[in-house]
């Protein structure tokens, strides 16, 4: 069965304040945050509608949307004789709606007016920071091959992860008859859904909610007309199941939630795997993101084993070592690399403010020379001097100054800052 692409509208959930992600999002929107190098978080699922032949895209946010916007308008620029968008929603205060979003459901609620212009049947809902590959024509299929009013992307998990998802369970039909947010571990055998073989031979044997939503247009709309409810997971959910026919998609690939520093700096080094779960080197699966007029990365005297090197580097690294290296990154002589993501720059100094700042003893945009650097995530526009040693890791503390941030042993060098000469985390 075949869709027309008008039929359907996307819904980006651009996510709160981000706190779990500071000091990442502490300038910056969590889905404006840069991921795998060159991308942003937000290109994820635009990047799945557009290769699900998507082309109508709405992204709600309300917290430093400025760099967002910018990358969109930059990005996702589609014929001028086609009816293809990607729209920014920024909360907005007015006569019917005096306050900013108050959850996920309140954030569709408010934008309800802006949807409403357009020809559609089915709103896909989706969040802002995850990373997966998705059909999603497969799961608007199973929909309306069903007549769901309702269906949920589902990601079977085991006993030790169940506890941190919102859990459903389903007869054997895949209709979604009970909800469960976050199980105590003692109610979990009473939660055990049909998976296939292959899960069940994993131990996962739950499925837990991805935040991956399809609802038919007029329900939708009656969802929304009642202002209490503010929250899909918590509330809108909970409270359609045994109401409405809800299906459950079972989704069974790599999908993984960027949620806190750990998960989102996990999930970058993961892209260095030999065969990584999340493959960006995938003919169907295409990551866009903003082209950019970069000229190849430069190397000399390096030793590079098991890494990613975006577009436009000038790499004079004595060794890097499973880590992801961002657009414009500078690396000087001696410098060892290992376990880290550097995001980049977003511009070059030229030979004369380089040869300015070196009369001045100032230091450069990049990473100095002699350099020992581990377990670390380096935010862009970072100046780093010569002989710094950091040795990220668990026998760190969190931590946090103007500086730089620790979380999990993860140290994250805040945007632009300058990190002098001899300075040592270890």
């Amino acid at each position: 069965m075949k869709f027309k692409k008008k039929n359907v509208v996307a819904i980006i959930l651009g996510g709160g304040q981000g706190s779990r992600l500071y000091p990442l999002t502490q300038t910056r929107s969590k889905p404006a945050v840069p991921i795998g190098g060159k991308y942003r978080l937000v290109d994820i699922p635009i990047s799945n509608c557009i290769n699900s032949d998507i082309f109508k895209i709405f992204v709600l946010t309300q917290f430093n949307s400025a760099s967002l916007n910018a990358h969109i308008k930059n990005t996702f620029n589609f014929s001028i004789f086609s009816q293809s968008f990607v729209d920014i929603l920024a909360a907005e205060q007015t006569p019917d709606n005096p306050t900013w979003f108050q959850g996920t459901a309140d954030a569709v609620r408010q934008c309800m007016s802006h949807f409403l212009k357009h020809d559609f049947d089915h709103a896909l809902i989706l969040s802002g920071d995850q990373l997966y590959q998705m059909d999603f024509n497969e799961m608007l299929e199973a929909h309306i091959a069903s007549n769901a009013e309702i269906s949920i992307a589902t990601l079977p998990v085991n006993a030790k992860d169940a506890p941190e998802f919102g859990i459903l369970k389903t007869n054997h039909e895949n209709v979604i008859e009970a909800f469960i947010e976050k199980p105590n571990a003692s109610l979990l055998p009473d939660w055990e859904s049909e998976v296939s073989e292959e899960m069940h031979a994993k131990g996962k044997k739950y499925l837990a909610s991805m935040g991956i939503y399809i609802f038919n247009k007029q329900l939708l709309e009656d969802l929304m007309s009642d202002p209490d409810t503010k929250d899909f997971g918590k509330e809108i959910i909970p409270h359609a199941v045994g109401k409405h026919k809800i299906l459950s998609y079972q989704y069974e690939g790599y999908w993984t939630d960027i949620g806190n520093i750990e998960s989102f700096f996990e999930a970058n080094i993961g892209l260095t795997a030999d065969i990584p779960e999340f493959n960006l080197f995938d003919n169907d699966n295409k990551i866009f993101t903003r082209p950019r007029l970069l000229p190849p990365s430069k190397f000399r005297n390096s030793i590079i084993n098991q890494s990613l090197i975006s577009e436009g580097c000038i790499i004079n690294a004595k060794e890097i070592k499973s880590s992801v290296i961002g657009i414009r990154s500078r690396v000087g002589e001696g410098t060892i690399l290992e376990n880290c993501y550097v995001m980049g720059n977003d511009f070059y100094q030229d030979l004369d403010e380089l040869n300015h700042e070196k009369d001045h003893n100032k230091i450069h945009v990049g990473i100095g020379e002699n350099c020992f650097i581990k377990n670390v995530l380096v935010d862009k526009n970072v100046r780093i001097g010569n002989n710094v040693h950091i040795n990220g890791g668990k026998h760190l503390d969190n931590f946090t100054n103007d500086l730089y941030t620790i979380k999990d042993g993860i140290v994250v060098i805040k945007k632009g800052v300058v990190i002098s000469d001899n300075f040592r985390i270890e």
